[in-house]
């Protein structure tokens, strides 16, 4: 901590949130968070009904919703086509579960990070398209998929994107498109996560038919996906995730149920903090160094016997997944302090660097150095990256002004991914660097350390 800018939060005004019966300590807390009024910390500490919002204030949910019911009619085939990490996989293991209440045996597709990337790609479209499914649901993914969402349109699918990143390259052609970061939505709270969008598709449905009861076991993977994908847990995701963490506690999913036995963890006793250092890492593993299916298997898996088998193989992959990224954070380090770290933008990669851990690796630069940075993964012809960045530094925003150079990118403000011919690597990297050095140039790029209050030891 000694090398951290120390920045201590400033203290409460005298009184605020008087008459709550909350300890001065506490209201500190409250305090900054935004929270100064009695009615908030109240709202803001129990739990809410009202913090749940009308699905069908999304975008297009009218449209979604009545289209899955013409599917669900007509007895058409529906797929699921999910993103990698946890929050995919964790909203893929949910529609598939809640259509299968409605009667529909829906297939699950999660791509190969390694062989077809992140987000919808023609030749799983293709393969869907030749399995006779006409109707595909996304789920974290599809918003910036343009042209994949015009060859789907010339196969015949009809395309449902649920995501929640943002809209960076226009909206795509396809048949509803719900994302409360549209700029047309009317949805009260945009910072959902995808597994969130996903729910409340199912939610919608459910609502709609009188059934909302069949919603409640299905908590513990929304909270799980929103955890894991490190969302603001404040308004609706606050909410989710204290409703999901009671479901975790006596899930059903006797997958679930294996690995916290495995991982030594009593379920009666969960927190977010479990999620994030110990569920979340090891179902975000198998898609990080091979293929998330195994992830979505233990998730949706009714056999003990499958259970122990999966809960173990994510074991050793997520002990694989520490190794790596510890060995080429090193690496990456030794690289950066070999030619520097003043430039304000961090890029680093090559050849060998494992494309499932680098976003691991970027965010472990951000955090050593304080400046956004990139990791990359250089193909043949083609470079992948993943990029991380520090709040002064809207990291979609840089892709989308150095667009010309890339072949597809997208993500949040502080998390992109993006593609690019290795010809145009130099430009690309160019490009950001000015970027970061226009924008920071008033930033003291040093790591900090949020310091919520100076408590006195009478305090503890």
């Amino acid at each position: 901590m000694r090398h951290r800018r120390w920045k201590i939060l400033p203290a409460a005004p005298p009184g605020c949130l008087a008459g709550t019966g909350l300890p001065p300590l506490a209201a500190q807390l409250l305090y900054n968070r935004g929270i100064t009024e009695p009615g908030q910390a109240e709202a803001f500490l129990d739990e809410e009904e009202e913090f749940q919002a009308d699905p069908f204030l999304l975008p297009d949910m009218e449209k979604a919703v009545a289209r899955v019911y013409r599917a669900l009619l007509s007895g058409e085939s529906i797929a699921i086509y999910g993103d990698f990490d946890a929050d995919g996989v964790c909203g893929t293991a949910l529609l598939t579960d809640g259509l299968s209440r409605l009667g529909s045996m829906s297939i699950p597709y999660i791509p190969h990070r390694i062989r077809e990337g992140y987000g919808l790609n023609t030749a799983s479209l293709e393969n869907l398209s030749q399995q006779g499914v006409s109707l595909v649901i996304t789920v974290d993914c599809g918003i910036s998929d343009l042209s994949e969402v015009e060859y789907a349109r010339t196969k015949g699918l009809d395309l449902i994107i649920t995501d929640h990143h943002s809209v960076s390259q226009g909206l795509p052609r396809a048949l509803a498109v719900v994302n409360p970061k549209r700029a047309d939505s009317a949805y009260p709270f945009p910072g959902l996560a995808g597994v969130g969008v996903a729910f409340k598709l199912l939610q919608a449905l459910f609502l709609n038919i009188g059934r909302g009861e069949v919603l409640e076991d299905m908590f513990d993977l929304v909270a799980i996906g929103t955890v894991a994908d490190m969302v603001p847990l404040v308004g609706e995701n606050r909410y989710l995730v204290k409703r999901g963490l009671k479901a975790l506690s006596n899930t059903r999913r006797c997958g679930l149920r294996e690995m916290l036995r495995i991982a030594g963890l009593k379920s009666k006793a969960l927190d977010s903090h479990h999620i994030s250092w110990v569920i979340a890492p090891r179902l975000n593993a198998p898609g990080r160094l091979d293929d998330a299916v195994a992830s979505y298997r233990l998730l949706v898996t009714d056999s003990p016997e499958e259970a122990q088998q999966m809960a173990h193989e994510l074991e050793v992959t997520n002990a694989e997944r520490q190794r790596l990224t510890s060995e080429f954070f090193a690496r990456a380090k030794e690289e950066l302090s070999a030619g520097g770290v003043d430039t304000p933008f961090l890029m680093v990669g090559g050849e060998d660097y494992p494309p499932g851990v680098a976003g691991l690796i970027a965010g472990k630069l951000v955090e050593e150095f304080y400046r956004p940075a990139a990791v990359l993964e250089v193909g043949q012809d083609a470079t992948r990256g993943s990029a991380r960045s520090i709040p002064e530094f809207d990291m979609v925003a840089a892709l989308a002004e150095c667009s010309e150079v890339l072949l597809r990118f997208g993500g949040h403000p502080m998390a992109a991914g993006f593609a690019l011919q290795n010809e145009n690597l130099s430009r690309f990297q160019q490009c950001l660097v000015d970027l970061a050095a226009s924008q920071l140039s008033t930033v003291d790029l040093q790591p900090s350390l949020t310091v919520e209050v100076d408590v006195p030891l009478s305090a503890i």
